[in-house]
Formats: structure tokens, sequence, C-alpha cells
């Protein structure tokens, strides 16, 4: 239960983080946030099987936009923390 209530604090804390750079981008920093997007997404290839499973749990309570990326990973033919780094990116965005 312990590492279960991590990995929703990590979750949560990511969360927190994102909606925080998004609020505080400004015009001229496309740039920094794509880069960080693309290293919140490496990041993601490093997750545990739990902290992916409770990412997963959230996400698929919205289900066309969890459809809709499962099936565009698909189509991309990705395939285990590649398609976890994709799904991230599509359901954050």
């Amino acid at each position: 239960m312990s590492a279960l209530r991590g990995s929703l604090i990590a979750l949560a804390l990511i969360g927190t983080l994102s909606a925080g750079a998004a609020l505080a981008q400004t015009p001229g920093t496309g740039d920094k946030m794509r880069a960080a997007a693309s290293s919140t997404a490496d990041d993601v290839s490093k997750w545990t099987n739990k902290q992916w499973n409770a990412a997963k749990a959230k996400w698929s309570k919205e289900k066309e936009k969890w459809g809709s990326c499962n099936k565009q990973a698909t189509e991309q033919k990705l395939t285990g923390r590649q398609s976890w780094s994709f799904i991230y990116t599509c359901m954050t965005s």
C-alpha cells in the first residue's frame, strides 16, 4: 500500500509541476516547453510498472482520449516503454 501511495504522490507532483509550467509559459518559450516535455517523456520510460499502472488507471477514466492515444501508439507500432512515453504525452497534452 505504501508503494501505491508513493506512486500516486509522484503522479500528483508531476501533474502539479506540469500545470505550473503551462501557466508560467510566456511567448517565445515554446522551445523550452518542448524540451521539458521531451525530458518528461524520457522520464516516463524509466517509470516502474506500479507507476505506469497507476497512471493508466487514472487515464483510462477518459475513455475517448485513452482509446485514441492507444490507437495512435498501435498504429505507430510502439511497444513497451516507447508506447508509455507516447501515451503520456498524448494524455497530458
